[in-house]
């Protein structure tokens, strides 16, 4: 029988204690670091969110404010010719349409670039991942793999990689 197919109860051992080794010293250089920044990132997103939360507050405000602005400016226009109160409402209107406009264009900014730093969190834990997966099964493979074998290994998978991203 072939000595490379035959069970080794040793190489077993070996194989699972250098796998535990593995693991312990990713779990401590590699996935901490990549938590942390997922956290940082989380941490920007919600700051984002709360910005636009009180963007949406200040631009209320802002609103509740030009209304009772208006509501004056209407008392003294009714004091002046009815042209005026035309040109009074005129401008109440488009106040409220700006600020409905400049609020609604706020909230959109704010929702793109909360869009695109989730769009960045994901990239980089896909490279993240992706490097870290390579770097394992370097170390896994490279002493029963040709150095042929692990080029083309690598090619295909970041082939692989470049069809998922689309």
């Amino acid at each position: 029988m072939n000595p490379l197919v035959q069970p080794d109860p040793g190489l077993f051992i070996w194989t699972i204690v250098t796998f535990l080794v593995l693991l312990a010293l990713l779990a401590k250089f590699a996935w901490k670091p990549l938590l942390t920044a997922l956290e940082a990132r989380r941490a920007l997103i919600a700051k984002a969110i709360d910005d636009a939360e009180r963007t949406r507050k200040e631009l209320e405000r802002v609103q509740g404010e030009s209304v009772g602005m208006l509501g004056k400016a209407r008392v003294e226009a009714e004091a002046i010719l009815s042209r005026s109160r035309v040109d009074a409402e005129s401008f109440r209107e488009e106040m409220r349409l700006k600020a409905i406009a400049d609020g609604a264009a706020i909230v959109k900014r704010a929702e793109k670039e909360i869009q695109l730093e989730t769009n960045r969190a994901i990239e980089q834990l896909r490279r993240e991942s992706v490097e870290l997966s390579l770097a394992i099964a370097t170390k896994l493979l490279q002493r029963n793999v040709t150095k042929d074998d692990n080029v083309a290994l690598i090619d295909e998978t970041i082939k692989q990689i470049g069809t998922m991203k689309h």
